[in-house]
């Protein structure tokens, strides 16, 4: 079939799809390693068997499509790596290994590769794996291990008398229960002492990350931190307390989400504009479903935007090279209807 190719000019770029996801791989480093810290064993263990399935799901899809082995690795673009990774620190700790297992499985496969593979999927793989696993596996998924508190350097800290690591509902949970907080906002902000999934819980190890994709350039600085504020100040309207804001931006995952889910290319508007509506509206979204589920919902908010994506995109489109600007042709409109009133004013005089 003949490539379709659209009229000139074109944009080139050193920038690969690799090159992106290798970065997003090492913003995502300092949430990872905190988190294997954190949780030891059990989350390296997560992490292990969510990113092997969903490579291994990728390699096995195209096999049994009769793609040559060396089509595979020259097609391999580090994709099914975030999203595995991604998936694993959406995941408590304490999550059988068959969680991570079959929700990379259902990512890659299902949401990815059946739709075409890169950059085909109308929804973000990791984020319908995590819906996935929560819908498929409640029972494992609606409270997390408890992260060492200050000065702690392993799970042990957080042990109950039975020296098995503690369990609970997160913080998040039970602000959004009426309960107050248990832990100080500078516990929530490094993830101590606190219930949550793998990657989510120190908020410090991943505006890190956010602040390297910023800087390669991969994202842009605005998009998580309005989805971040909007949702923040919704949260405070809807409990008519200003207090709120920070509990509500640094309990769950919704940096996690803001940074590295909300961003993605593939499933977020093309236009700038159009992702600063997009962003906030994820904020309103995230923080009425919390307050009416009672409930950590960011991939749940998340995953119905993606859908809204298309509107955005036929509706708020990308200016035409060369073509004017909205607000130069909002200045030309408004000289041409100064210009028509002058003239109808001299008409008038005359």
């Amino acid at each position: 079939m003949k490539p379709l190719v659209s009229d000139s000019p074109h944009i080139r770029g050193k920038r690969t799809t690799r090159g992106i996801m290798l970065d997003v791989l090492i913003a995502l480093l300092p949430a990872t390693v905190v988190g294997c810290i954190y949780f030891g064993g059990a989350a390296v263990a997560s992490i292990a068997i969510s990113i092997a399935a969903a490579v291994v799901s990728e390699v096995v899809f195209r096999l049994i499509k009769r793609e040559k082995i060396k089509d595979i690795l020259a097609k391999f673009d580090l994709t099914s790596v975030v999203t595995g990774l991604l998936l694993a620190l959406t995941l408590p700790p304490q999550a059988p290994w068959y969680v991570p297992l079959l929700s990379s499985v259902f990512a890659v496969v299902v949401v990815k590769m059946l739709f075409g593979g890169t950059g085909k999927n109308i929804v973000n793989p990791a984020i319908t794996g995590r819906v996935f696993a929560f819908i498929a596996f409640q029972s494992v998924m609606v409270s997390g291990w408890i992260a060492p508190s200050i000065g702690a350097i392993s799970p042990v800290a957080a042990t109950g008398a039975s020296g098995a690591v503690s369990t609970g509902a997160t913080e998040l949970t039970s602000m959004l229960g009426g309960n107050e907080l248990s832990v100080s906002l500078l516990d929530l902000f490094l993830g101590t002492g606190v219930a949550g999934s793998i990657g989510e819980t120190c908020k410090l190890a991943l505006l890190i990350g956010g602040v390297y994709l910023v800087v390669r350039r991969v994202i842009k600085w605005e998009y998580p931190v309005i989805y971040i504020v909007v949702t923040g100040l919704v949260a405070s309207a809807i409990g008519k307390d200003i207090g709120l804001f920070l509990p509500s931006i640094l309990s769950g995952g919704l940096f996690l989400g803001a940074i590295f889910m909300a961003t993605d290319y593939v499933t977020s508007p093309h236009t700038r504009a159009a992702n600063w509506i997009y962003m906030a509206l994820l904020g309103v979204v995230t923080a009425a479903l919390r307050a009416a589920t009672k409930i950590e919902v960011v991939s749940f908010a998340i995953l119905l935007m993606n859908f809204f994506v298309p509107l955005f995109n036929a509706y708020l489109r990308p200016r035409v090279f060369g073509a004017p600007s909205f607000a130069a042709k909002l200045k030309s409109k408004l000289a041409a209807a100064r210009e028509k009133r002058s003239a109808a004013g001299k008409e008038d005089a005359q």
